[in-house]
């Protein structure tokens, strides 16, 4: 007989990878699914249960600034259009004109919110969307 505090153990060290693939391979070995048994797995290896529990989400780090909408003064969207992009007047224009169009690809977050603040003084409508 196996020793079962030993096996205790030795899960109790398993990473979550490392347990979805011990599931994965004893569905396979004993031709069942343990569907109902895994999140009773989880809970009966705390150290599994809080590694996974405290994984926090990436927050994004990189934005795209989309212009929706260029409102009424679309002149002066234009101007600013430029001042953030560096574009010539005809790109800018033709931008403006086409949007939505995405107008700073994959900036952070604060020169994100300063072209959309920027952008919205001038009755642009604009989106800040997660790269």
């Amino acid at each position: 007989m196996a020793d079962l505090a030993k096996i205790v153990d030795e899960l109790s060290a398993l990473t979550v990878l490392e347990a979805a693939e011990l599931k994965k391979l004893l569905e396979e070995k004993w031709g069942v699914t343990a569907a109902a048994a895994a999140p009773m797995m989880m809970a009966a290896m705390p150290g599994v249960a809080a590694a996974a529990a405290a994984e926090p989400e990436e927050e994004p780090t990189e934005f795209n600034v989309i212009l929706a909408d260029a409102g009424p003064k679309k002149i002066n969207v234009i101007k600013v259009v430029r001042t953030l992009t560096n574009l010539g007047l005809k790109e800018a224009k033709d931008l403006v004109e086409g949007a939505p169009q995405t107008v700073l690809e994959s900036v952070n977050k604060e020169s994100a919110n300063d072209a959309k603040s920027k952008l919205e003084a001038e009755g642009a409508k604009v989106d800040v969307k997660p790269a």
